[in-house]
């Protein structure tokens, strides 16, 4: 269990001193209660009653402000984590940083200037002291010093005791409690440092790249380019060791003791990364290399008890390891036949893979004679009124499924009032789960979102008329318009948009049918990563700010394309901001006539 937030155990603390009867700090209180001591000579028996309802009145307002600070701290923290899934809402945490090193300054002020004062002090006694110890009689022979001796030492001493022990940090640490609701907590720094492993894998980046900073899409010149340090490689491996992911584990762990034996300064020493490093390494079986790593360890600390009894234990299971090789001939006949099924397993790629690829801007299957019969064009929707004199850019993206792309559909005026309006409202984007028919958040889905109805404001209901005036589809049965902003590594994985069969009742709450199209604007460039891709398909569609893309993901006969399976990129470098239109069966029963084969 974690220990209590600092600033919770602030309050317990004082709670506690007013139970032990400590000086009262509330001002009331404080002036009161030595008001009263005044007459002590007087009324003791009354006075000293006094003074404990004083006390006991004070604890219980104490108690009473504790319980309820938790209570605020407990539920604000519940209430604003999942920062990693969002971009746009972890910028409020650099002004919340700059907010504290402002209060941390000011803090550094007020201490330097009493800190200047004591030496000041301590400047004019030392020169007095010097001076009156050469003749003391002498010095005290003189009326005004032996006065002015009485006085610093009953008084002006008493002053500097109490600026020494004044306490300067009293505005810091209330500013500090009061954002720390606004911190994240260890879901976040989990799911950050899980989405740099993401990331990784994806992208194929090595770990000096990320240690580095030097990633596609960032120039060398950037002032906010960002290095790990050890200390950084070494908690990216640790929390890979705390999911057993020890491939990883051994990645970062081996990052870090490459920036240490390259001379790097760090709090964390090379024995224990060694540890970690030789310990995951034996976890993927590799025997050899744990041994090699538990041997240079103990090179180091000859002592370490865990680390002697690894290498008695590798040392014993490599000899028996090696000892089954030499017995085991594997035959002539075993070999033809793992290469025949690697044979066949190597036009096969699981769909994780294909995604991947296609994130990366590999395996896109199209050919140049496909490629050929995509084209750009001026539209207007069959002579529609208002885009007859201006009709809009449209392009192919892709020809099965049909992907259209619409350029400068929506003006930077219109993406940022969308996202000022959603920005509030960011919540962690959920997903439909196919068992209960509710929606639930998913490991797959890293982003925020918010949903902004018609009726709020002009724009979105302006942005709503252009869908339905390019897609010739009724929106008034649409969902509302979707605005999701991703996170650290943002990512949607592989989704269908319309519910199969094995989900009757995946829309039936709404009441309008299946999701027959999906409308997607892109509000936002990205340095690298965050396309659309198709692996069905093999499709990839890059974000362009002011563009949308646009598909039917059912054909006219009601019947679920399943090329149009789609994932959204984890993103790589940037922040992506996107916003999408949901259009359902109902009331297209004239605009998109059903056809008569399951595939029309």
């Amino acid at each position: 269990m974690p220990p209590p937030h600092p600033g919770i155990q602030a309050n317990l603390l004082a709670a506690l001193a007013v139970q032990t009867h400590q000086p009262l700090k509330t001002p009331k209180s404080f002036f009161l209660y030595y008001f009263i001591i005044g007459f002590q000579r007087e009324r003791k028996e009354n006075i000293d009653c006094v003074a404990k309802k004083i006390r006991r009145s004070a604890m219980e307002v104490r108690s009473v402000w504790c319980v309820l600070l938790i209570s605020c701290l407990l539920h604000k923290n519940s209430a604003n984590n999942d920062f990693f899934t969002s971009i746009g809402q972890m910028t409020d945490l650099l002004f919340t940083e700059k907010d504290l090193v402002t209060s941390l300054k000011d803090y550094i002020k007020a201490e330097e200037s009493k800190l200047e004062q004591v030496k000041q002090w301590a400047e004019k006694l030392d020169a007095l002291t010097a001076t009156a110890t050469q003749d003391p009689e002498g010095f005290l022979g003189h009326p005004v010093n032996a006065f002015k001796l009485m006085k610093r030492l009953n008084t002006e001493w008493g002053e500097v005791e109490d600026l020494v022990l004044r306490d300067m940090s009293d505005g810091f640490i209330s500013n500090l409690t009061i954002q720390r609701q606004y911190f994240p907590n260890d879901e976040d720094q989990t799911g950050a440092a899980k989405a740099l492993l993401r990331l990784q894998d994806t992208y194929k980046l090595d770990t000096q790249t990320i240690s580095t900073g030097d990633l596609p899409g960032v120039s060398s010149e950037l002032p906010y380019k960002s290095s790990l340090t050890v200390e950084d490689c070494f908690e990216l491996g640790k929390i890979a060791y705390s999911e057993a992911d020890y491939y990883h584990t051994e990645l970062w762990m081996a990052q870090a003791l490459r920036q240490l034996d390259e001379g790097e300064e760090s709090s964390i020493d090379t024995v224990t990364v060694l540890d970690y490093l030789s310990y995951s390494i034996y976890q993927q079986g590799e025997l050899e290399r744990a041994l090699e790593y538990t041997k240079r360890l103990l090179s180091l600390d000859p002592d370490h008890q865990r680390a002697n009894g690894n290498l008695k234990y590798f040392e014993y299971q490599l000899a028996k390891q090696r000892k089954v090789e030499r017995e085991q001939k594997v035959t002539e006949e075993k070999k033809e036949r793992e290469k025949r099924e690697m044979d066949k397993k190597k036009n096969f790629l699981p769909e994780k893979r294909k995604y991947e690829q296609l994130c990366r801007g590999e395996g896109i299957k199209l050919t140049p004679r496909r490629q050929s019969r995509l084209f750009c064009r001026f539209f207007d929707n069959k002579r529609h009124p208002y885009y007859l004199l201006g009709p809009v850019k449209q392009e192919d993206e892709w020809d099965r499924p049909r992907i259209v792309r619409y350029h400068d559909i929506i003006n930077e005026r219109e993406m940022e009032k969308v996202k000022e309006l959603a920005k509030p409202r960011l919540r962690r984007a959920t997903v439909h789960d196919p068992q209960t028919g509710k929606l639930t958040t998913a490991q797959y889905r890293v982003s925020k979102s918010a949903w902004l109805a018609a009726y709020e404001h002009p724009v979105v209901d302006r942005i709503n008329q252009r869908i339905q005036d390019l897609t010739g589809l009724d929106v008034t049965t649409a969902e509302e318009l979707q605005v999701a902003n991703y996170g650290v590594g943002g990512q949607y994985e592989p989704h269908f948009d319309f519910g199969r069969k094995d989900e009757p009742d995946a829309f039936k709450e709404l009441g309008t049918g299946n999701r027959i199209a999906t409308w997607l604007f892109y509000m936002s460039d990205v340095a690298a990563g965050g396309a659309t891709v198709f692996p069905e398909a093999g499709a990839a569609v890059k974000p362009m700010k002011g563009t949308a893309v646009f598909w039917y993901n059912l054909f006219p006969s009601g019947e679920g394309d399943y090329s149009t399976r789609h994932a959204a990129c984890p993103v790589l470098v940037g922040n992506k901001w996107v916003s999408n239109k949901w259009i359902h069966e109902r009331g297209q029963e004239f605009r998109r006539p059903c056809g008569l084969l399951p595939s029309d």
